[in-house]
């Protein structure tokens, strides 16, 4: 798996076909901005929120001992809360911080949202990848629905 290659965004998400689950892989320039990137397939792969749906900030810190571990650490996250305070991401920041990332999630209401495909349950550590190569980061997750 690699990053941007020609002909091809420099940001950017997309799911693939994996039996029973979702598996979302993810590029960008930056770590923190593949996790962004990850954020938004994994949303964007069961869910259309409104343009205008109500938000409110919820900020973070995530820690892991390695930069697979902090893409699952940001993607617990959001399953948690889509299952403990039926909120959906509109829009993710994710900063670096020492031993892990501050993430700065704009939520809304997940009843305002259309679903559109299954939603995941648990992220998965098999095959979990994030990483640099030559053209900048990308990473691979799998999540159960």
């Amino acid at each position: 798996m690699t990053g941007a290659g020609p002909g091809q965004s420099p940001r950017g998400h997309r799911s693939v076909p994996h039996t029973g689950d979702l598996r979302v892989e993810a590029w960008a320039p930056t770590r923190e901005e593949c996790v962004v990137e990850a954020v938004r397939g994994v949303v964007g792969s069961f869910a259309e929120l409104p343009a205008d749906a109500p938000r409110v900030t919820r900020e973070c810190v995530v820690s892991a001992e390695d930069d697979g571990r902090l893409l699952a650490a940001v993607l617990e996250e959001v399953v948690y809360r889509m299952d403990a305070a039926d909120e959906l991401p509109v829009d993710v920041a994710v900063t670096p911080e020492p031993g892990g990332a501050r993430v700065r999630f704009r939520m809304a209401d997940s009843s305002t949202a259309t679903q559109t495909g299954a939603v995941p349950k648990a992220v998965a550590l098999h095959g979990l990848r994030l990483a640099q190569d030559s053209h900048g980061w990308a990473c691979r997750v799998t999540l159960d629905v």
